[in-house]
């Protein structure tokens, strides 16, 4: 038995801190897509393998037990299939998942659009397709992606990329779930656990893009540097300004007067800059070329590095504002929605070649 999966990344539109407080964010799912691969074994053994290698390791109630330490790179991965074996509670078949790399820029660096994300639900789908659960994939991948940073992170990449479309998500509570995870439980704990707060809204009437600023951030770093000088009184205002905003960014987006839909880009993109110094040079002058052509932008994300989401009222001013931002030596990319997780009738060929080699 095996399937072949992919999942889409992500980019924040609007409330990219606001919903680590309480507020409301929006969030695209878009391309490119990241590939998965899963296998059924006749043994115990458990199979990772990503572009760095294989880890490898046997299945017990209480999570995979790994031949060796979890290097960074399996860590969302590993978290997830331990999440998934801890839910099933009692002994299983091993398996075998290899995943492909998440997109980078010329330069080989991640290009900040949810890669983690996207292969913590790769394998929250792809371990309860294997092994025949009927568990809430969203929760766990919500569950192990947190769990696997620290409880840092809203979870709106995971709801992103789970649910495909634009989202509009409101942070999911996790520490209970996670502590049932450690402490039994769980599975109870999970079924009783709330729906997901994540609306998918109607296809957007402007067209979208990307640029790259050619380097990548640590959304866990600027999160907690943000966390550690605002107060509670500051985070609510926040976040009440962040969700008037964001009401008008999703009013925007299915068509209308563009040029108000940009001023509510621009002031949400201000305001973020009120938290500190997100905004690197790069960023800003890719947000200065899109004013010039009759475009908007703003950071997406949690900022200091990463790139620009690029809104135009029509494909053909997308395509003038890409191809001039690509003249200043940016690597941009021309988007459009994508649907969520899915199976594909055609695994990636790469990916079956790094399951059949770790036999």
């Amino acid at each position: 038995m095996e399937r072949a999966l992919s999942a889409p990344g992500k980019l924040f539109v609007s409330g990219e801190y606001a919903v680590l407080w309480g507020g409301v964010s929006r969030v695209a799912a878009v391309g490119p897509r990241t590939s998965a691969l899963v296998r059924r074994r006749a043994d115990s053994q458990v199979h990772v393998c990503v572009e760095e290698g294989t880890l490898t390791g046997r299945t017990t109630p209480r999570g995979v037990k790994w031949e060796r330490e979890v290097p960074p790179g399996f860590s969302f991965v590993a978290r997830t299939l331990d999440e998934a074996l801890r839910l099933r509670g009692r002994e299983s078949v091993g398996f075998d998942l290899a995943v492909s790399p998440s997109a980078v820029g010329p330069n080989g660096r991640k290009l900040g659009m949810g890669g983690s994300a996207c292969a913590t639900v790769l394998a929250a789908d792809a371990v309860r397709f294997v092994l025949e659960e009927k568990f809430d994939a969203l929760k766990v991948a919500l569950v192990s992606h947190a769990a696997a940073q620290g409880g840092k992170g809203s979870g709106g990449d995971v709801a992103a990329s789970y649910a495909g479309g634009v989202v509009r998500y409101r942070r999911y509570e996790v520490s209970g779930l996670i502590e049932a995870s450690s402490a039994g439980g769980y599975r109870a704990a999970l079924d009783a656990a709330p729906t997901v707060d994540v609306w998918r809204l109607p296809v957007p009437k402007v067209s979208l893009g990307y640029a790259f600023t050619g380097e990548s951030a640590s959304t866990r770093v600027l999160i907690s540097q943000v966390e550690a000088k605002m107060g509670e009184a500051g985070r609510r205002a926040f976040v009440e300004r962040s969700d008037a905003l964001g009401h008008e960014i999703e009013v925007g987006l299915g068509g209308g007067d563009f040029r108000a839909f940009s001023e509510a880009v621009r002031e949400q993109h201000a305001l973020l800059q009120e938290l500190g110094p997100l905004e690197t040079e790069p960023m800003r002058r890719v947000l200065g070329m899109a004013s010039a052509y009759g475009c908007v932008g703003k950071q997406s994300g949690a900022g200091g590095g990463d790139g620009c989401i690029l809104f135009a009222p029509d494909a053909e001013k997308r395509a003038a504002l890409l191809e001039g931002i690509r003249a200043r030596g940016f690597h941009t990319l021309e988007l459009d929605v994508e649907p969520g997780v899915r199976g594909e009738a055609q695994p990636d060929a790469r990916l079956r070649a790094w399951l059949d080699a770790s036999r």
